[in-house]
């Protein structure tokens, strides 16, 4: 395929030689259609150049509206993780300062409570 693109390149290039001289007409008119297929390739080139730049554009576009969600994100991380933070020291306040036998005592009132709203509710 490759030779017979350099055949069909050549012909176009050697197309007005003859010997001892060059035909005007011929090689004119192959210029001027050489010409216009380079016009048409660079008018496609030109289209897909700025289908792609389009392209890029939004990639760059979602990219950072991503990257503000990640960030937006990662502060409702950091500000959930202070909140659990402090609950569980009041948790471990709660649990130092109780006796084990009232905390036991609460625990199993609490079960019994949900026990007997479960059997009340079937």
């Amino acid at each position: 395929m490759n030779s017979i693109r350099n055949r069909d390149t050549r012909a176009a290039l050697f197309d007005g030689i003859e010997e001892g001289g060059i035909r005007a007409s011929s090689s004119y008119s192959s210029h001027e259609i050489d010409e216009q297929e380079n016009d048409r390739a660079i008018d496609g080139l030109q289209d897909r150049v700025a289908i792609l730049k389009r392209l890029s554009g939004d990639i760059h576009e979602e990219v950072d509206s991503h990257n503000l969600m990640l960030d937006r994100m990662g502060n409702d991380m950091d500000a959930s993780r202070g909140v659990l933070s402090g609950t569980m020291d009041k948790f471990k306040m709660v649990f130092e300062t109780k006796s084990s036998r009232s905390m036991f005592t609460l625990v199993v009132s609490f079960v019994v409570i949900f026990l007997v709203i479960y059997y009340l509710t079937r």
